[in-house]
């Protein structure tokens, strides 16, 4: 039958197309039904791709003019923020043509249909008036920033991740709310691009993913560069008052009033779920409308897997959207619950610059699994390339278990953190224990001796050791 499938993807993001290739693999006949974003979704269209192109821009246009080389004086930066936009726009139309329509062109048993799905059935989908019947299912679509509920929002505007990546006025004075990877990267993109910056921050940590020394560490940088950070704070009524807008924070015991000319949501996403018809299909929902799903991305309708976003697991990142969707198909097409992400061994990054990188588990946690810490912090004022580069800010945290000495997580804030963390991911995956990563050799100088340093220091005083140790 035409409309008659193996499998029916809804959604067309990191965890859909990779669904969609894996399924390719198993010469599954497939739908892959996407609506919203243009094919690649969130990563590639307004995530990941355009944020890292504009924070590269800002950390050139930024760095050129503050460093401490005394040999280097660059007075006089110029900068387009219209033709940044520009670029970094074409930089995701070129990325999604080569690393998905160019990809799906050769998907010989994957069909795409641009359109907005909605189950009838627990086996049939409606989209532009049709219905497509599916043997097996995987949903993976994603989520949106979710706006908090504040007062006089509607009346001032405010703007998403999605608007600041395309909107070619730099604001001269932006408000950002949240505390999450979007808050901490767009305030300082937008600082480095000489707005005047204020982030308020609801909890007493500025980044609670990570560890409290790794969170102060980046919070000071950022003071450093001119944002002006309200910790345990809230913006209570937003207002327009003779033009201006204003908004009415509560920090300390007392409101505080500022003026801003934009503000930007980072306060958190809320899955895709509303109007796929879940209901009809037989598909559970949590409390914030995340899917419902086993270790193996099973939902409670057995022919039926969610991945990515959409679903209630511990990370929404695009690395695991995408092994979740590989995995969740060769669950559903095998009939076999084998493949599943271990969480704890998956990096998350915040690319500001330092960037903040996390492995493993907190040292809070550590209590959680019936282990004993043993932990400690080396500061990168101890590390030969930071002193040599002449930028020591950074710090990295090792979490290790007491009697095995077995290295369980690792914390890092610093200059390229994003590739720092990969090594300790490694070194986790291999169940490394200090004196594992003591014994081994790496290249001087370089940053990544931090991991090594950080292991040293559970062993010796590591003021006292020399560039060859």
């Amino acid at each position: 039958m035409e409309n008659q499938f193996d499998l029916i993807i809804v959604g067309g993001g990191a965890g859909a197309f990779a669904a969609a290739i894996k399924a390719n693999e198993y010469q599954a006949k497939t739908l892959m039904i996407n609506a919203g974003l243009p094919l690649g979704g969130t990563c590639v269209n307004v995530g990941c791709v355009p944020s890292k192109n504009l924070l590269k821009v800002g950390e050139f246009k930024f760095h050129a003019q503050h460093h401490n080389f005394g040999s280097i004086n660059i007075p006089d930066v110029q900068f387009d923020f219209p033709r940044a936009i520009d670029e970094e726009l074409q930089t995701v139309a070129e990325l999604r043509q080569k690393k998905y329509n160019d990809v799906l062109a050769n998907l010989e048993h994957v069909t795409l249909l641009e359109a907005r799905a909605r189950f009838v059935s627990p086996h049939e989908v409606e989209a532009r008036g049709q219905k497509f019947y599916g043997d097996r299912f995987v949903i993976a679509v994603g989520s949106t920033a979710l706006p908090p509920p504040i007062p006089g929002i509607e009346e001032v505007g405010y703007l998403t991740h999605i608007e600041a990546l395309r909107n070619k006025q730099l604001p001269r004075r932006l408000l950002v709310i949240g505390a999450g990877p979007v808050a901490l990267e767009f305030a300082q993109m937008f600082r480095h691009f000489g707005s005047e910056v204020t982030l308020v921050v609801r909890g007493s940590m500025l980044y609670k993913k990570t560890e409290p020394e790794i969170s102060d560490a980046l919070e000071e940088y950022l003071k450093q560069e001119g944002i002006t950070i309200y910790k345990q704070s809230q913006v209570k009524r937003l207002r327009v008052e003779r033009g201006q807008k204003i908004a009415t924070l509560f920090s300390d015991g007392r409101e505080t009033e500022i003026a801003f000319d934009e503000l930007l949501i980072g306060t958190g996403k809320t899955p895709n779920t509303s109007g796929l018809g879940l209901d009809a299909a037989g598909v559970a929902i949590n409390e914030q409308h995340a899917i419902r799903v086993n270790a193996w991305y099973q939902t409670n309708v057995p022919h039926i897997y969610a991945v990515g976003d959409a679903v209630d697991l511990p990370k929404r990142l695009e690395t695991t959207a995408g092994k979740e969707g590989s995995f969740a198909t060769t669950n559903l097409l095998t009939g076999v619950n084998k493949k599943k992400i271990d969480y704890d061994l998956v990096p998350a990054v915040v690319f500001t610059y330092p960037a903040v990188a996390d492995v493993g588990i907190l040292d809070e946690q550590v209590g959680e699994r019936g282990i004993q810490c043993y932990c400690g912090t080396v500061y990168f004022d101890q590390l030969p390339k930071s002193l040599i580069i002449k930028d020591t800010r950074g710090a990295i945290k090792m979490v290790a278990e007491d009697k095995t000495n077995r290295i369980v997580g690792v914390h890092i804030v610093a200059p390229h953190a994003e590739e720092l963390i990969n090594e300790a991911m490694y070194i986790l995956r291999a169940r490394m224990t200090i004196d594992d990563v003591i014994d081994s050799l790496t290249v001087f100088p370089t940053l990544s001796e931090a991991i090594k340093l950080a292991a040293l220091s559970f062993r010796t005083d590591i003021s006292r050791v020399s560039c060859c140790i």
